[in-house]
């Protein structure tokens, strides 16, 4: 269809000014000047046979008589195409377009290639358009995609297949599908043309399902496609669940399928959310932690999800099948955390339990032990943690038998631990003796491009949790979700977004139904600003405003000087128009 669009056939003028042999020059040059023409093209029976151009009639005239016939001044000198040819050929005009009976049927000239040629800048704008589209959406899907050619070069390779191999966008393509992807069979399906749908795949230490489809094309195999699908077998559950969910809505029998028993405090890499870069890094190191049994000090701010990295990292390791004991060090008075921790003998104290009481190392032995907040643990109980370190044994107060025990230790804190080391706060030995692997989690204020995929799944969780159908949720509210700070993190997120599920009387959350927030509440004041009340909304909303534009600026300025001031290149790295980057620089008067 686009080679016929593109003939000359459909681009040439049809209603071609024409003259017959035995015409005059004079009558000729009467048509010519009246048609304003400078050329015309003389036809016998339908089929041109010269043409007749005004510019050499002044010198004939000299010596001949104006009543001759054109053929005496006929020129043969002329192009002809056949109707079929396409228009990319056409380099000169005028040329004469004859069918297959040599028939002159039409000619192109200056207008017609100008037409043709605005179509295909037309085009070309649609294409790159579309093509800007099918970047966007390769580049921004959840699923890791790449497509190798029929060699098995990496020709296309999204960021997200780049976090999961951990291998750079930019360095992939062009490699071998194989000196980048682990175990991979794309290679297979080139040679065997066979698809691999919904298979298994070890990608990085981690389980996967994977799609691999050949491409054909004209019965030949070109390249082939794959598709990271799901990550972990949890999804896949998930997927189950719902599909037993539409069973039940449409009053069928769910169909049976046999899970996995785990405990209900389980956490997987896969249920720790968010596919950006910089939580994809801490991800990909806490799984190669988790084959050890090194420690791990988790560092980051309050509400982050420390503790379900340190879950994760417990369900992932040999530890698995011991307990996971969790310990808030901050949250335990000084007097009672010995206790705590080793437990006591019978008698120890006035007021224990007659039977004693096992501590928390006991309780975690073959298992996990997690000290979250371990920077506030006071200098003479860090003593003790380091002595069950190195001994690997606990005695109980008041108790005179040490018991061996046998643990996964996991640190987490919210503190500069090397700072508190500085200042004698913390002991130097026991925090070299926590700090083998570390890993840091970022704020979510740093990653909010992984907000859309969180609320996604909250959602689907708290319509599960309060047995009610899902609700939405309206994209302005999520876009000032990407404005707020977050100083709360992950954890602010989850109780708003509780809080607005449960207060949202139909299954659309709006900006409009956000609440009133208890004043006496940190968090909740600074989501208050939000709320619709006239009183204090639209003074909150001008400060976001105030941010959203500044955050802006920052950007346009850090790219400037990327591009080296290029500023054509820096719109086309901003997503923008280059007049829309002028008004915006304008705006910011740095022009």
């Amino acid at each position: 269809m686009e080679e016929v669009i593109h003939t000359v056939e459909k681009w040439m003028n049809s209603n071609l000014i024409t003259i017959q042999k035995s015409m005059t020059i004079k009558d000729a040059m009467k048509i010519a000047t009246e048609q304003n023409q400078t050329e015309l093209p003389i036809i016998d029976n339908g089929s041109i046979m010269g043409v007749f151009r005004v510019h050499e009639v002044v010198n004939y005239l000299q010596e001949h008589s104006v009543m001759d016939d054109v053929t005496r001044i006929m020129s043969l000198n002329y192009r002809v195409l056949n109707d079929r040819i396409l228009m990319r050929q056409v380099t000169d005009v005028p040329v004469y377009i004859i069918n297959e009976d040599e028939k002159l049927i039409g000619s192109i000239s200056d207008k017609e290639l100008t037409y043709f040629q605005r179509f295909l800048i037309e085009e070309l704008d649609k294409r790159e358009e579309s093509l800007r589209w099918y970047q966007l959406v390769f580049d921004t899907a959840y699923e890791g995609l790449t497509v190798v050619d029929e060699n098995g070069i990496i020709r296309l390779f999204n960021q997200a297949y780049s976090r999961y191999t951990g291998v750079p966008k930019g360095k992939a393509v062009g490699m071998h599908a194989v000196n980048v992807i682990d175990n991979t069979r794309l290679p297979v399906v080139l040679k065997t043309g066979v698809p691999e749908r919904s298979q298994p795949h070890n990608l990085q230490g981690q389980n996967v399902i994977v799609h691999r489809i050949p491409i054909w094309e004209n019965n030949k195999i070109i390249g082939a496609a794959g598709i990271l699908v799901y990550e972990g077998v949890s999804e896949i559950y998930q997927v189950i669940q719902r599909m037993e969910q539409l069973d039940v809505q449409k009053n069928q029998s769910p169909i049976a399928y046999k899970t996995v028993n785990e405990p209900e405090a389980c956490v997987k890499f896969e249920d720790i959310l968010g596919e950006s870069p910089v939580i994809s890094e801490p991800k990909k190191m806490a799984r190669k932690a988790a084959k050890s049994q090194a420690a791990v000090l988790i560092t980051g701010e309050s509400g982050v999800g420390k503790e379900q990295f340190a879950k994760a990292i417990h369900y992932g390791c040999s530890t698995r099948h011991g307990n996971f004991i969790s310990v808030n060090c901050a949250a335990i008075p000084d007097g009672l955390m010995e206790s705590e921790l080793f437990g006591y003998a019978k008698g120890a104290f006035t007021g224990a339990d007659k039977d004693g009481k096992i501590g928390k190392f006991e309780l975690a032995h073959n298992g996990t032990i997690f000290l979250d907040e371990i920077g506030d643990m006071p200098l003479a109980m860090q003593a003790k943690i380091l002595r069950v370190l190195q001994e690997k044994k606990v005695e109980r107060v008041g108790g005179h038998q040490s018991t061996p025990v046998n643990f996964r230790l996991i640190t987490a804190t919210n503190k500069d631990l090397p700072q508190l080391v500085r200042t004698g706060e913390f002991r130097e030995d026991l925090f070299y003796r926590l700090y083998v692997i570390p890993l840091s989690i970022p704020p979510l204020r740093d990653r909010k491009e992984d907000i859309p995929i969180i609320v996604s799944h909250k959602l689907q969780a708290l319509a599960k949790t309060y047995d009610v159908k899902e609700k939405t949720i309206d994209q302005k509210l999520l876009q000032m979700m990407h404005t707020y700070h977050w100083p709360g993190n992950i954890r602010e997120l989850m109780n708003v977004l509780e809080r607005l599920f449960v207060l949202t009387d139909g299954d659309h959350i709006t900006f409009d139904e956000l609440p009133e927030l208890e004043q006496t509440n940190t968090a909740s004041q600074e989501m208050q600003s939000y709320s619709p009340s006239h009183h204090n909304h639209l003074g909150r909303r001008k400060e976001l405003l105030e941010e959203a534009s500044k955050e802006e600026q920052e950007l346009i300025e850090r790219t400037l000087r990327k591009v080296q001031g290029n500023k054509s290149q820096a719109a086309k790295l901003l997503g923008m128009s280059r007049s829309t980057l002028y008004n915006k620089l304008s705006r910011y008067k740095k022009i």
